[in-house]
């Protein structure tokens, strides 16, 4: 056979190889994405204007059917202050289709490995002010008692003059609110800038217990769980340290039933009598490096802590003395 003729059927033959060759590998990507019902493009960053995120926001979603706008609407998470930032990788997203039941190797991935998110705003609204002030809040040691935080005004909006870059909102206390209240001042700082700012203020609320006359009580009668019931309530300011029932004191008025049981109410239960009328006590005054004592006579009658009249039975004057526990008595100077 004549040379170049081998030469130009070695090359046919070369180009049909390539050819098929080709056509096979194309037929097997095409079959290994049959299965493939959706295709993911992420880019590397996104601005979006709403406060809610769905995956049409963030990507290119291709496919077939309507499981493309099914997948367009599948949310992904929200912005909860502005100027924050939201990354969305892979996992996450594929997470997010596992829970409406699209399997992942329905799903291909194209382009980068996250997407970054950022809110685009010309309006820091009143819903962002709040949240900002409740998370300040909930987020500072000194507060972290408060059980509720119940704005008293509600914020306006801050139109921005122009577009910004970074958006950051910063939060402190202002000094000088009233007992039960919290002023929150929120900075607007764009690009570094102030351009802004709202007073929130607050009024707190504090998970606390009280004690609740179960039924009528007289006056005279020792506090116990029988008659009375412990709540939990909120109040304006925390609960003392070291609360507890007020359970083996004495009324000192009728309480009707379902009243709340406050301190003025109650009283310690009356020691016996220490002192008795006409009875001869000794007058006692103690000082450092000085003690004096004295007879008289006690007028009437007493309890530990209570004050008396007492007759000096040497001069007969009638002086006031305090009763103590040993049953003497000290002058009240």
């Amino acid at each position: 056979m004549n040379r170049n003729v081998f030469c130009v059927a070695l090359g046919i033959c070369s180009a049909l190889i390539v050819a098929v060759s080709s056509q096979a590998v194309i037929a097997a990507e095409d079959s290994s994405d049959s299965d493939v019902l959706l295709h993911i493009h992420l880019p590397r960053e996104m601005t979006v204007r709403d406060n809610l995120l769905n995956l049409g926001q963030v990507s290119v979603v291709r496919g077939a059917g309507p499981l493309v706008a099914k997948a367009r609407e599948i949310g992904m998470g929200r912005f909860s202050a502005p100027g924050q930032k939201v990354v969305l990788d892979r996992f996450t997203i594929l997470s997010r289709f596992a829970s409406f039941g699209i399997p992942r190797e329905n799903v291909r991935f194209t382009g980068a490995d996250a997407v970054t998110v950022r809110r685009q705003q010309e309006i820091i609204e009143s819903q962002d002010f709040l949240e900002m002030g409740r998370q300040f809040l909930r987020q500072n040691a000194s507060t972290s008692l408060v059980y509720e935080a119940m704005p008293l005004a509600k914020p306006r909006d801050l139109v921005l003059g122009g577009q910004a870059e970074d958006i950051q909102l910063r939060p402190q206390f202002v000094r000088g609110a009233a007992r039960g209240l919290v002023t929150v001042k929120i900075r607007v700082v764009a690009d570094g800038a102030d351009v802004g700012f709202r007073d929130i203020p607050f009024r707190l609320k504090y998970e606390s217990h009280q004690a609740v006359t179960s039924s009528e009580i007289p006056e005279g009668t020792v506090l116990t769980p029988e008659n009375v019931r412990i709540e939990k309530t909120l109040a304006g300011r925390p609960e003392p340290a070291g609360w507890k029932p007020p359970y083996g004191l004495v009324t000192t008025r009728t309480l009707l039933a379902n009243t709340e049981i406050r301190e003025a109410m109650v009283g310690s239960v009356p020691s016996d009598v220490v002192v008795r009328r006409n009875e001869t006590v000794v007058i006692r005054i103690e000082r450092p490096g000085l003690l004096v004592t004295a007879v008289g006579t006690a007028l009437q009658e007493a309890r530990t802590g209570e004050v008396i009249k007492v007759r000096n039975d040497d001069s007969r004057r009638v002086i006031v003395c305090k009763v103590n526990p040993d049953g003497t008595v000290e002058p009240i100077l």
